[in-house]
């Protein structure tokens, strides 16, 4: 009988590409991964790696056997769901991931609603950017993730993953205090020609949607200072080092020497909760997405009717696919 941990343990190699990295995905050590392979080849009488110049490469007989432990997997993790939905308890493992802003803004509140209402229900926050939530949902190393979604340029949801909206969150421009637009009650993004912009890393979400979005008004980003923190940035602003572009989810504090100004139209990133369809019974799994629409409330309006009869889907378990 083919051993559980042993086919994790393959499909962690086939899914991520080599032992190191399913070792880290396992959170195990590499050589806990290769006896649990040497393991499986003495069970099934076939060569499941191969050297392949510095690294390995899966057979035949491997890839045909973690197709398989991917079905496998699934259909254990679908009847685990429908295990504890039975039993109504909110208990076991829960992996949570959430952008950086989220991971301060939503995540302390929802994780202490948890752990009040839950404390059988044992709780990791993972901080990653929004692209690799995605990845690690669907291979199954996240159960949950909150993730960010610009509605001038959208993120591809792969198949498999259901999600809950949990608020919009508007983007305002940031200006030097002594910046002539800073009176302003609001403005729009084209009257920031010819400004210095201040962004996050090459390669964030954050920076390719500003410079999107500079291109898409018709101004070439002139970008002269990178951070990753938006508290940097306010501060960077404040020393008259440029503008900034920053959600209200990621303004914990304004400081002096800064205004925060509305931009015509407002920019709207959606802040969603993902997890795998799969999985979508789990108690846990609607307990963690009350907790973070608990949290949400104070960035979205009072809207009773509409946050009642969400809340009741989400403890029925039958929130919508957005």
């Amino acid at each position: 009988m083919l051993d559980l941990n042993r086919l994790k343990a393959l499909h962690a190699v086939a899914v991520y590409g080599s032992v190191g990295a399913a070792a880290d995905a396992l959170m195990v050590t590499p050589s806990a991964v290769s006896q649990q392979l040497a393991k499986l080849e003495r069970e099934i009488g076939a060569t499941l790696l191969e050297r392949n110049g510095r690294g390995v490469r899966l057979t035949d007989a491997a890839g045909l056997l973690a197709d398989h432990a991917e079905r496998i997997l699934a259909l254990v993790e679908t009847a685990e769901a429908d295990f504890e939905a039975l039993r109504g308890e909110v208990v076991g493992r829960l992996s949570i991931g959430a952008f950086p802003t989220a991971a301060r803004g939503l995540l302390p509140a929802a994780l202490a609603h948890l752990h009040e209402r839950h404390p059988d229900l044992r709780l990791q926050l993972h901080e990653r950017e929004p692209e690799r939530q995605l990845r690690d949902v669907s291979r199954g190393e996240l159960d949950l993730a909150v993730v960010q979604d610009w509605v001038n340029r959208p993120i591809a949801i792969p198949d498999g993953l259901s999600r809950a909206m949990l608020f919009d969150d508007i983007a305002d421009a940031i200006l030097p205090a002594s910046h002539p637009l800073a009176d302003r009650s609001e403005i729009e993004l084209a009257e920031l020609s010819g400004e210095r912009w201040i962004s996050s890393s090459p390669g964030t979400v954050c920076h390719d949607w500003l410079v999107y979005t500079l291109r898409a008004a018709e101004l070439e980003p002139d970008i002269t200072c990178m951070a990753d923190e938006y508290p940097t940035h306010l501060a960077l602003v404040a020393a008259g080092q440029g503008c900034a572009i920053i959600p209200r989810l990621g303004r914990d504090f304004v400081p002096e020497g800064v205004r925060v100004i509305p931009l015509r139209p407002r920019p709207v990133r959606k802040i969603y909760a993902l997890w795998r369809t799969d999985a979508a019974r789990r108690p846990a799994i609607r307990a963690a997405v009350e907790a973070l629409r608990a949290a949400s409330a104070v960035y979205r309006p009072a809207e009773p009717s509409e946050s009642s009869g969400v809340a009741e889907q989400v403890r029925r378990g039958e929130v919508a696919v957005q």
